[in-house]
């Protein structure tokens, strides 16, 4: 089939959408590339040095020089690293070491490229579905619960005690006192480690439905020698827990959920009266329509169509989806019992609201 198909096209526009699919298929190339270049260590590598060779960084970084090579071909051709043919060497100019690098702020792109190669390694399955209905477990994605870890990394624990928690009122002065803590949802546990670290008065709880990342979490508390935190394999629907928490926190977890409402309703139970909800969730609205202009909608509908979602769905849940929404997370959280809601923005994260609700006292 030809555009001559279809006689009344708009053939400028037809033009025009081919240039963006071309650049879509060239963004995709360089997507995989980036993360190849993030996981090997070869953005770290050329970050702040004079221009090298192929078999310079190779050397430097013990990977093989045919591939390395081939890399630099793609970045260099992609724009984002510099070739200089008169003597063949490459760099990773500042501007974009600054986006790319560990330790890079604010946010290492290279690291959420990552997302994309886990997403492709079930997209058989996820076609399966489309056809069948159903979903994909969560124990499918290989190295998820790694790569989510990073991402916590960057947008919760480095601004945790500075930014995050300070949003609810004397939260800060409570941890030092020393109170009841639980994270749910916690994977490989990165941000309550820090808080039992930050806060040795307090006392911590992760609870996750993945034994590697409960496993992974547990050697990490172990590794700093934290004696005021464990985690446990948990189903959180089942918690069974009264009046027995300060403060409850889940980032980035309640829209993963199979059965969200009973979740909440679990979480506010297990508060003391008087005790708060931190919730991390996802930018963005419950209507579509008013997401169309977020810069981050088509990551965020295709995770979730490729992750979020159908991790629920696999369990015969609701698939709230990523793009649950604002609207839809503050009804849910009144239905569950809590007050005194509020939501907030902070200006070093675009990607996420966190929520603040109480139990009533």
């Amino acid at each position: 089939m030809t555009t001559e198909t279809y006689p009344t096209l708009d053939h400028s526009r037809v033009d025009a959408f081919a240039e963006r699919l071309l650049s879509i298929i060239t963004a995709g190339a360089l997507n995989l590339m980036i993360s190849i270049g993030h996981r090997t260590g070869l953005f770290d590598d050329l970050a702040n040095l004079p221009p090298s060779t192929s078999v310079q960084i190779a050397d430097r970084t013990h990977l093989n020089e045919r591939y390395v090579r081939e890399w630099l071909g793609a970045m260099t051709s992609g724009r984002i690293i510099e070739y200089y043919p008169a003597d063949g060497t490459y760099k990773l100019p500042a501007e974009h070491a600054a986006l790319l690098t560990r330790g890079a702020q604010p946010l290492n792109f290279a690291s959420t490229t990552q997302f994309f190669s886990i997403l492709g390694g079930v997209e058989d399955k996820i076609v399966k579905c489309f056809r069948s209905g159903g979903g994909v477990p969560y124990q499918d994605f290989h190295r998820f619960h790694e790569v989510m870890a990073e991402e916590s990394t960057q947008t919760v624990v480095a601004a945790l005690t500075d930014h995050i928690l300070p949003l609810a009122d004397r939260l800060i002065e409570r941890l030092e006192e020393g109170i009841d803590v639980l994270d749910i949802g916690c994977g490989s546990g990165r941000a309550l480690c820090r808080m039992a670290f930050e806060y040795p008065s307090s006392r911590f709880i992760g609870f996750d439905f993945c034994v590697d990342a409960v496993n992974a979490a547990q050697a990490e508390a172990e590794r700093q020698g934290l004696t005021n935190l464990r985690f446990e394999r948990r189903d959180v629907t089942q918690l069974g827990l009264s009046n027995q928490f300060d403060l409850i926190t889940a980032f980035d977890a309640i829209h993963d959920q199979a059965h969200p409402h009973t979740v909440l309703a679990q979480i506010e139970a297990a508060l003391r009266p008087g005790g708060t909800f931190l919730m991390q969730d996802i930018l963005a609205s419950s209507h579509l329509e008013k997401n169309i202009e977020n810069p981050l909608a088509t990551f965020l509908y295709a995770i979730s169509c490729m992750h979020c979602m159908t991790v629920s769905l696999a369990h015969d849940g609701a698939g709230l989806g990523t793009c649950w929404g604002r609207e839809l997370a503050e009804k849910m959280l009144r239905d569950a019992g809590f007050t005194d809601i509020s939501v907030n923005k902070l200006p070093h994260d675009d990607m996420n609201y966190y929520y603040l609700a109480k139990k009533r006292s």
